[in-house]
């Protein structure tokens, strides 16, 4: 780099500004940016000599290029734009030489670098626009033209310092104007109209605040004839350019100048000045700039008061009108500004013209053209509230012209329609004649249906009929609420719109509207809310008002909430409705529409709101009392029946108001009349037509049983049913279908009447009128002979009825006294229904009708025979049993409720069945039409029967009455049927046996005289093992049965017994597994505890039992061949053993079975598990082999014998009888089982056996691996279990230990694991598994050394030791393996030693001495860099540093501290972790009398642990917060202190160049004279292999010059320092570079 003479500059700020100007050409745009930043920074502090030494750098370098001199140039403005007051005049005049110079250097236009430069110079002249103006008018001598940067840089100027500039311009403009004819390019002519444009805005701007303006006699005529000279030229000659870029600029120009032109001379141009701007529409896209400057000269015209605008305005209209009409691509600002601007043009012409704009504007509404009327719509909105005053006058043409656009279909301008009624009605439009036509479009269009969203149409807008709904509701309701003057034309008009049907979807911004209205009115007086029906023919009746907005609140929630809107306006309109209901309804009301607030359209039961809407309507007629007047309501409501078809739900609804409403009528004229005409025009079609119908007639027989029978009669005998026979059978099949949907309407009409009349004066009609008259609309005669229909619905209606009719007669009081003759036969034809439903699916509710009816029929007189009886069970069950698990409809949907409720219906139907016959007999007959289903293969038929059984027994308890104590003969047979069942495959059926069991011992209680409310201990019992069967675990399902036959063998009779055991043994042979064997374990228990009753019954329990056997081929067949090898074994033990041992591996079951028995008594279990051990230690573990190649890596495969009793092993131990023997042989066994584990890592199996393994899938072999690792692993675990030491087993595995034990990688883990274990939770049998152990010091094979040391190390971690006095044994045997050749052994002694600081914390210090020196001797283990052995001493001392005695530790401590240095900066990060982490623990445990000794070591370690905490690993981030938390007090500093412990909290994210500031700020305030070391020691990270390091460093050095005192600068080599960041501009990271350039940005402070 080449320096000036630098006489005048700081040499430091100079170097680093050259430095950072040097590498300003970096490639990464981040760095770039950040040595401009850093730029900007120098000049923050010296901006005068920054700005001197980035002249000097563009000076000396001319070639550098464009962008870069750019970027030099923005940061110059920035400097100057912040710091202009504090640079002097010679500055000021070098920079302004610079710009100019950079600016004019190049030819080319709009380039950045000339606008960076022209930007240097408007941040001059906002201070110095005098010796700015000096210069750029250098550049702007006349008769020459100027370069383009010169022109834009007057331009920007006037923009910026309007007040300074303006009086330069009557000179600039004298000058620029002969200039205009010399532009031959059209991109300087653009820079030029640019130039003016700027002038004349500035000059504008200076007119209109004279009164601040430095020069206040400054006039419009000083620049007059200027401004007409440029607009010569730029309207005649450059205007028509082919170049469209310079007739925009031009055009812009043109709109502010137009202000300053002389008036004479605007109204002589505008005649051809506006067709000029109005013709360049044609030719440009982008019209806001020629919109901007035509509003601009319109208003310049219309302020001079121009008379030739007059002639111009038709051709004016025609191209605005164009431009607004014109379809709008996108919604751009650009776009939407420029359409404010035409209707800015439009609002002058309305201002000065209005008729002749709206003789333009309103023929064009009556356009077919869309895109014309949307325009004309948007112009007449804009003019309405833009030019109010000028169209006050003009309202009743406006209003007539809207004819035609109201009639318009189309979306998008049925809301442009909307926008200006709603602009009409805030401006006294709608109260002109005519104005109800439009409040009628706005009700028209909220009446509109709610559409999903549709996709955006082609021109990018999504106008979809609910957009014009929303814009008008909203109208509506503005309307109605904001403009006041809108009440006389909205009250009562609004009224009109309640009960068309057509404006159904309107109703509830109609009803918000309305109750807004008429509390207005109300406050303004009772005269005035009154509605006068008389003189307002189209308003709806109180009845038809009172009708339509109860039924529309049916359904409360559609259309936005219509039903708490209507009841609102219900309420509001009392008086209206009739005086009477005020009081009334105002607490009625509020409760209805607080049940809506408490509910939402989810949550609703539609049926409770009806029954509180109906409530409400009665409460209303008896308030009112007037028969007139009920009458009136009545027929409204008829009348109003038909506009309700397409509405089901309502018209139901309706249905039953009208029945509610003749029901409190007095006249039975009317009711008869108004029933007939119900009959008579009723859609009998429709389902829920049907319904209602019924419910009206149901309703109204409440008070009118007689008049309502009459007429249904009536209607029976009536021609109607033959009025479908005709002589042309053409439409036979319609007509016939007509009339059995008028039969089912009919017979659900009897049915409610039924369920609804008073129950006296039904029973005296149920059988003459009401069953005769259903059955002979269900009944058929062809040729006299009764036919049944086959239509579904009208059978479904039947049921349906009689269900109703068989209630009403149950629930009457004279029940049991009435005598029903057709019982049997209405009993047959429900069965008939019942057999005829599919067996596959459950489609209609047929079934639950009519088992609901023969529920309420078998409970009246006459009684069913036997026979019959057997028959409905039978039938029943056949029907509910047979259906799927998943009840599906006929159309494949899941019809659960209907499928629960179905077989609610069965267990009524079958409780009332049992309840004729409530005796133990009774009861058997029930339990054996169940048994076969009970029994049955599929697990949801068991399911099933088992619910229906517990329903009959619960019932059966709960109805018990026993007069004579007799016995409960088959109490046997019942338990045995349900008992096994406590074992089935599905849980639900588990606890229903259960309960059944529990029934039936209570029931046996209670015939043995025991009263209802008895509760017996043992019984109970069940109850409480009823939660154990709800895991399907197999061993708990299976002891849950054996308490449970244990309970039923305490309370079963002695005479019942042998019936239970036969039961059960029939129960053997269950299809369901589960249930056999459940079946053998409530066998075996109750043998056990009630087989001294049977000594007769032996012979015939073995020979069933044997027969059994023979059948079902199970497993708990085996127990008996265990027994014998137990009782051969008990005689020749080693013959025994040895024959199984040779059994082919892998054992199967059987044979691991066998082994098993083998454990049965402890004697005989002693011989054998010592023959096992002798047998595994007798060979040598495995044998090397080697391939085929010679070199290669030998295999270990498995020797045989140690595998077999190995394995053998584990079947002992499996056996939970040798627990007793386990614990005596306990160290034995577990040191030589953990010691085969660590023999047989990485040991395969031989050939033949890994064939055997792998093709093995019989049934008999063992599930478990025979790999020689696991398989010890397993007999390891097995001892553990079986010598009390589950919690060992249960901790090893919970941590993964066992998996760690079977791999090379993680037996030592696997191990440690096990010892920690073995000390938490065995830690009595320590001492002699410990003892076995230490023999192992001399083993041959390393790794079972590797093993014992693990083991030992680990049991140091627990205080146990110390307890149990093993403490220095153990030690003293650790220490002697510090000399084993093995390096693992030595690392795991370390290791060992170093868990004395965890298990025994209190011993530490005793043992201190020897603990240190084992621990430095590992710190200096090996020649390796990298030894784990030293790995282990750094993580020992860790631990052992806090307690051990301060003398023993200044003894070693410096020596630790320097050899642990060179770890910080190791390339494995375990290694820089340990180190780290030991640094800390170093300076936490010095803390007191060797502070002194170690604070050199502190500040020498602070910038590597502060740099590493950008360490890419974490740990190494962690270990580092932790040393510098505890090297922190060492520096007796508070603030630092309290910074790290703010920062570095743990789990807390470090923003790290925050904490780095905070840190050297606290470092600098307090420690100034450790800057030069601090420096110096980051400067070697400069070098750092990690780059975040090495980005770390340099910002570093940045935060320390940034809170340095500047005489401190002595402390820094800053020569060296910049040539170190000089070389890291370099770097290849950006992250480096920009971090160095920051630096350098701050270096400033000591220049």
């Amino acid at each position: 780099m080449v320096y000036l003479d630098l006489s005048t500059l700081d040499f430091v700020t100079a170097e680093l500004s050259f430095t950072l100007l040097d590498s300003i050409t970096d490639k990464d745009p981040a760095v770039q940016e950040q040595i401009c930043s850093s730029l900007c920074s120098l000049g923050e502090a010296r901006p005068g000599e920054t700005l001197h030494a980035c002249e000097e750098y563009l000076r000396q370098h001319d070639k550098l290029a464009h962008p870069y001199r750019t970027k030099i140039l923005r940061a110059m403005e920035t400097v100057l734009s912040s710091h202009i007051h504090e640079v002097d005049k010679d500055t000021t005049a070098v920079v302004i030489l610079l710009a100019s110079s950079e600016m004019t250097r190049t030819k080319e236009l709009d380039c950045d670098w000339q606008q960076a430069a022209s930007s240097v110079l408007v941040a001059v002249g906002k201070q110095f626009i005098n010796q700015v103006m000096e210069e750029v008018l250098s550049r702007f001598q006349p008769g020459i033209l100027p370069h383009s940067s010169v022109l834009h840089t007057l331009a920007s100027l006037s923009v910026s310092n309007a007040f300074g500039m303006v009086p330069f311009l009557p000179s600039i403009l004298s000058t620029m104007l002969p200039m205009l004819g010399m532009a031959k390019q059209d991109a300087l002519k653009v820079v030029f109209c640019c130039a003016l444009q700027h002038f004349s805005e500035s000059t504008l701007e200076y007119l209109a605040n004279l009164d601040q303006a430095p020069d206040p006699t400054v006039r419009k005529d000083t620049f007059a004839t200027d401004i007409f000279g440029a607009y010569e030229v730029l309207f005649h000659h450059w205007l028509q350019s082919r170049d469209a870029k310079l007739r925009l600029a031009v055009v812009a120009a043109l709109g502010p100048m137009s202000h300053l032109l002389p008036s004479d001379k605007l109204e002589e141009q505008l005649p051809k000045l506006l067709p000029a701007v109005l013709g360049l529409y044609k030719k440009h896209a982008e019209t806001f700039q020629i919109s901007k400057s035509l509003g601009q000269i319109l208003e310049a015209a219309v302020s001079v008061g121009s008379r030739a605008l007059e002639a111009q305005l038709d051709a004016l209209l025609v191209t605005l009108h164009a431009q607004i009409c014109v379809p709008v691509e996108s919604s751009s600002p650009l776009v939407m500004s420029s359409q404010k601007e035409v209707l800015r043009c439009f609002t002058v012409l309305a201002c000065c013209s209005p008729d002749r704009l709206l003789g333009f504007l309103l023929p064009r509404l009556d356009t077919n053209n869309e895109r014309l009327r949307l325009g004309t719509l948007q112009i007449l909105r804009h003019i309405i509230n833009s030019a109010a005053a000028q169209m006050e006058a003009k309202k009743p043409f406006i209003l007539s012209s809207m004819r035609l656009p109201l009639l318009d279909t189309n979306s998008k301008v049925k809301r442009a329609v909307v926008q200006v009624i709603s602009a009409m009605a805030h401006h006294g439009y709608l109260e002109q004649p005519g104005g109800e036509v439009m409040v009628d479009y706005i009700v028209q269009q909220c009446a509109l249906p709610p559409e999903e969203p549709q996709k955006p149409g082609p021109d990018g807008e999504d106008l979809a009929a609910d957009s014009v709904r929303a814009v008008s509701v909203r109208t509506l309701y503005l309307v109605s609420t904001t403009v006041d003057r809108m009440n006389s034309v909205l009250w009562p008009y609004l009224l009109e719109f309640l009960t068309p049907v057509r404006f159904t979807a309107a109703l509830t911004p109609l009803c918000r509207s309305l109750v807004h209205l008429a509390l207005k009115r109300q406050e303004a007086g009772a005269d005035a809310f009154l509605v006068q029906y008389n003189s307002n023919a189209n308003l709806p009746s109180p009845f038809a008002m009172t009708t339509r907005l109860l039924v529309v609140s049916s359904n409360p929630y559609l259309g936005d909430g219509r039903g708490a809107a209507s009841l609102r306006l219900l309420k509001v309109m009392h008086r209206n409705i009739h005086p009477l209901l005020g009081q009334r309804w105002e607490t009625t009301v509020p409760v209805l529409l607080e049940y809506l607030d408490e509910h939402t359209a989810e949550t609703l039961s539609l049926k409770e709101w009806e029954e509180k809407l109906l409530v409400f309507l009665r409460d209303t007629l008896a308030v009112v009392s007037d028969n007139t007047w009920i009458c009136q309501l009545s027929q409204e409501m008829c009348k109003q029946l038909p506009s309700y078809s397409g509405t089901p739900q309502e018209k139901n609804f309706l249905y039953k108001c009208i029945g509610t409403t003749l029901g409190a009528a007095s006249s039975k004229e009317v009711v008869r009349k108004h029933l007939r005409e119900l009959l008579d025009t009723a859609r009998y079609q429709e389902e829920a037509e049907q319904e209602g119908l019924a419910c009206c007639f149901g309703i109204c027989a409440i008070a009118h049983l007689e008049d309502t029978l009459a007429q249904l009669e009536d209607f029976v005998r009536s021609d109607v049913f033959r009025k479908s026979v005709g002589i042309f059978s053409i439409f036979k099949d319609r007509s016939e279908h007509e009339v059995e949907r008028m039969k089912s309407s009919l017979i659900l009409c009897y049915g409610h009447v039924a369920a609804q009349a008073p129950r006296e004066l039904m029973l005296a009609k149920v059988e003459s009128d009401i069953l005769r008259s259903m059955f002979q609309c269900f009944n058929t005669k062809v040729l006299g002979i009764k036919v049944e229909t086959k239509d579904p619905a009208l059978k479904l209606c039947l049921v349906q009825s009689l269900c109703m009719v068989s209630q009403a007669m149950c629930s009457s009081a004279q029940a049991s006294s009435f005598h029903f003759s057709r019982k049997a036969e209405l009993v047959a034809q429900m069965m008939e229904f019942i057999r005829a439903e599919p067996p596959d699916c459950l489609r209609t509710p047929i079934r639950k009708k009519a088992m609901l009816a023969c529920t309420y029929l078998v409970n009246l007189e006459p009684a069913l025979e036997e026979q019959a009886q057997a028959d409905v069970i039978h039938s029943c069950l056949q029907s509910v049993m047979v259906l799927p698990p998943e009840a599906e409809g006929e159309d494949g949907v899941y019809q659960e409720p209907l499928y629960l409720d179905t077989v609610c219906a069965l267990e009524d139907l079958l409780t009332s069945l049992l309840q004729q016959n409530m005796t133990p007999q009774g009861l058997q007959i029930m339990v054996e039409h169940l048994s076969p289903w009970i029994k049955s293969p599929r697990g949801h038929e068991r399911a099933r029967a088992l619910g229906l059984g517990a329903c009959l027994l619960q019932f059966f308890l709960e109805h018990l009455h026993v007069s004579t104590l007799v016995p409960f003969h088959n109490l046997g047979l019942l338990v045995g049927l349900f008992a096994p069942r406590c074992a089935d495959t599905l849980t639900t059926t588990r606890q229903e046996a259960v309960g059944c069991v529990h029934s039936l011992l209570y029931l046996q209680l209670g015939y043995e005289g025991f009263s209802r409310d008895h509760r017996d201990d043992v019984a109970e019992r069940l109850l409480s093992l009823k939660d154990s069967l709800v895991h399907p675990d197999p061993t708990i399902l299976f002891h849950t049965c054996h308490s449970i036959a244990q309970v039923i063998a305490k309370r079963l009779p002695s005479d019942q017994l042998i019936s239970l055991l036969l039961t059960m043994f029939e129960s053997l042979g269950d299809p369901d597994k589960n249930c056999s064997r459940a079946a053998t374990v409530m066998i075996n228990c109750l043998l056990k505890e009630r087989g001294n009753v049977l000594l007769e019954k032996v012979p015939e329990i073995v020979s069933v039992l044997r027969a059994k056997l023979q059948d079902t081929q199970e497993e708990h067949v085996l127990p008996a061949a265990q027994h014998s090898v137990y009782l051969l074994a008990s005689q020749h033990c080693e013959a025994v053993a040895s024959s199984l041992l040779g059994s082919p591996l892998p054992f199967d079951s059987y044979t691991c079975a066998l082994w098993r028995a083998l454990a049965v008594e402890p004697s005989l279990t002693t011989q054998v598990l010592g023959l096992l051990l002798e047998k595994m230690s007798r060979d040598v573990p495995f044998k090397e082999s080697r391939a085929f190649l010679l070199g290669s890596t030998a295999d270990r495969v498995a020797t045989l014998l140690p595998l077999a009793a190995t394995c053998a092993l584990y079947e002992v131990l499996s056996a939970p009888s040798s627990g007793t023997v386990v614990l005596e042989l306990y160290p034995q066994l577990f040191v030589a089982l953990l010691l085969r584990v660590s023999c047989t890592l990485g040991v395969q199996l031989p050939r033949n056996l890994q064939g055997k393994e792998r093709k093995s899938t019989s049934p008999a072999r063992a599930a478990r691996s025979l790999d020689p690792c696991s398989s010890a692993v397993d007999a390891l675990q097995a001892l553990l279990l079986r010598g009390g030491s589950q919690d060992v087993l249960r901790c090893v595995e919970l941590e993964g230990g066992w998996e760690l034990l079977k791999t090379s990688a993680g037996h030592e883990d696997g191990v440690a694991q096990l010892a920690s274990a073995m000390a938490k939770h065995a830690g009595p049998r320590l001492p002699l598994v410990m003892k076995a152990l230490v023999s192992t010091q001399s083993c041959v094979y390393e790794i079972q050394r590797v093993t014992s040391t693990a083991f030992l190390a680990e049991l140091l971690n627990n205080n146990v030791i110390n307890d149990l006095m093993l403490l220095e044994p153990l030690l003293d045997n650790l220490t002697g393996r510090l000399k084993d050749s093995s390096a693992s052994v030595r690392r795991l002694v370390l290791r060992g030693l170093a868990n004395i600081a965890s298990g025994s914390p209190d011993k530490v210090q005793a043992h201190g001495p020897q603990l240190m020196t084992a621990m430095v001797s590992g710190l200096d283990d090996g020649d390796e860099p990298h030894s784990l052995v030293a790995l282990e001493a750094m993580v020992g001392l860790a631990r052992l540093l806090d307690l051990v005695e301060p003398w023993d530790l200044r003894l070693v401590l410096l020596h630790t501290t320097i050899r642990i240095r060179p770890f910080f900066d190791s390339e494995k990060v375990e290694f820089r972790t340990a180190s780290i982490r030991l640094f800390g623990h170093l300076n936490k445990a010095c803390h007191g009398d060797c502070e002194d000794v170690f604070l050199e070591q502190v500040v020498g370690g602070l910038v590597p642990l502060l740099l590493h905490l950008r360490d890419p690993q974490a740990p190494v981030t962690s270990a580092c917060k932790f040393a510098l938390c505890m090297c922190v007090p060492h520096l007796d500093c508070a603030e630092l202190a309290a910074a790290f412990y703010k920062y570095l909290q743990e789990g807390r994210s470090v923003h790290f160049g925050e904490f780095l500031n905070s840190t050297c700020k606290h470092l600098m305030h307090h420690f100034p004279d450790l800057l030069g070391r601090l420096v110096s020691t980051n400067l070697f990270y400069f070098k750092s292999s990690w780059d975040d390091v090495r980005a770390a460093a340099p910002m570093f050095t940045g935060f320390l010059v940034l809170h340095a005192e500047p005489e401190q600068k002595p402390q820094v080599d800053l020569e060296q320092l910049i040539v170190a960041l000089q070389l890291l501009l370099k770097d290849p990271v950006p992250e480096v570079r920009e971090k160095a350039a920051e630096t350098l940005g701050r270096l400033v402070k000591f220049a």
